[in-house]
Formats: structure tokens, C-alpha cells, sequence
């Protein structure tokens, strides 16, 4: 009888164990997909508001059509980007064109001195830096649901239940990667 309860106990506990380890590969993965949906609504801001930039800019700028053609360009590639990979390329593209657009923008002393212009490039700043900390947490999350997939026995656990990797990092491009050239002339 006593082996009986004891069994009984052991069961009792691994049952425990296993909802426990399943709760939090659930809990993990659903804080992954709740980081990228914080990138994505940063995201969609920053597509927002480009169109108004890209506006103010245009009268001033009668002779950067290229420029804001590529803009332009990168805005419409984020939008229409559906998987983690396709929107870190097209956010890339942008980061790179909005840079362009920028340092055009120092050519044409009006433009700078625009307000609208002014509070656009604020908030365009304000919401990069959004963007920079929600790829982190997103990449972190990313990171914590990987390690839990990988550790025993939580990998057990997952490969009972069908978790698998399906989440890619949030990567700079190489635009973002190369060292900046500073000059002082």
C-alpha cells in the first residue's frame, strides 16, 4: 500500500513538473510574439510618418528626386514585408535612405529651419529609439525561448508538445553595421 502512495506521488509530481515546464515554453514563446508585436507598431508608426517628412521635404527639395524616390521605395517595401526577415531587410532600406534624405536635408539651410521639418525629425528620432529598444527585447525574448527549447528537461517537454525554433533574430543590416566616417572639414 505505502509503494502505492509513493508511485502515486512520483506521478503526481512529474505531472507537475510537466505543466509546469509546458506553461513556461507557452509563457515564452507568446512573450516573443508580443516583443515583435511591439517592433511592429513602432514600426507602422515610423512608416506613418515618413509620408509627411517625404512632404515636407519635397519643397524644398526640387532636385533630390532620387533621394526621395528611394525613401519612398523603402516605405512601401515595409509595409507590404510580412515575416520577421523580409521587415528587418526593408527597415534596413529605410534606416539607409532616411539617412540620405538627412544629409541632403543639411544642403538646404530652409529646410533645416522649418519647423515642421524640425518636429518630424524628432519624432522620426524619438521613435528610432523605440525601435532600437523593442529589436533588443525582442531579440532577448527571442534568446530566452531558444535557451528553454535547448536546456533539459524542457526539451523534452517541447518536442512532446511540438515547440520548435520559429522565431529569427532581429539583425542590422550592413548599412547599420559599418563604422561611421567622420570628418571635420
Amino acid at each position: 500500500m505505502v509503494l502505492m502512495w509513493v508511485l502515486v506521488g512520483i506521478i503526481v509530481v512529474l505531472l507537475v513538473i510537466i505543466v509546469a515546464l509546458y506553461n513556461s515554453l507557452v509563457a515564452t514563446r507568446n512573450r516573443v510574439k508580443n516583443a515583435w508585436s511591439q517592433i511592429d507598431v513602432q514600426l507602422k508608426r515610423r512608416a506613418d510618418l515618413v509620408p509627411n517628412l517625404v512632404e515636407t521635404v519635397k519643397g524644398y527639395m526640387k532636385h533630390e528626386r532620387a533621394t526621395l524616390e528611394a525613401v519612398t521605395k523603402a516605405r512601401a517595401a515595409l509595409v507590404s514585408a510580412t515575416t520577421v526577415k523580409e521587415k528587418a531587410q526593408a527597415t534596413n532600406m529605410l534606416t539607409g535612405a532616411l539617412k540620405s534624405l538627412f544629409a541632403v536635408a543639411e544642403s538646404y539651410p530652409d529646410l533645416k529651419a522649418s519647423q515642421n521639418f524640425l518636429q518630424l525629425q524628432e519624432e522620426l528620432s524619438g521613435i528610432e529609439n523605440k525601435i532600437a529598444y523593442a529589436r533588443q527585447f525582442y531579440n532577448d525574448s527571442v534568446m530566452s525561448y531558444d535557451i528553454a527549447l535547448q536546456k533539459f528537461p524542457t526539451n523534452m517537454i517541447a518536442g512532446i508538445f511540438g515547440f520548435k525554433k520559429e522565431f529569427d533574430y532581429f539583425e542590422a543590416g550592413e548599412a547599420e553595421r559599418a563604422t561611421p566616417k567622420v570628418s571635420f572639414e
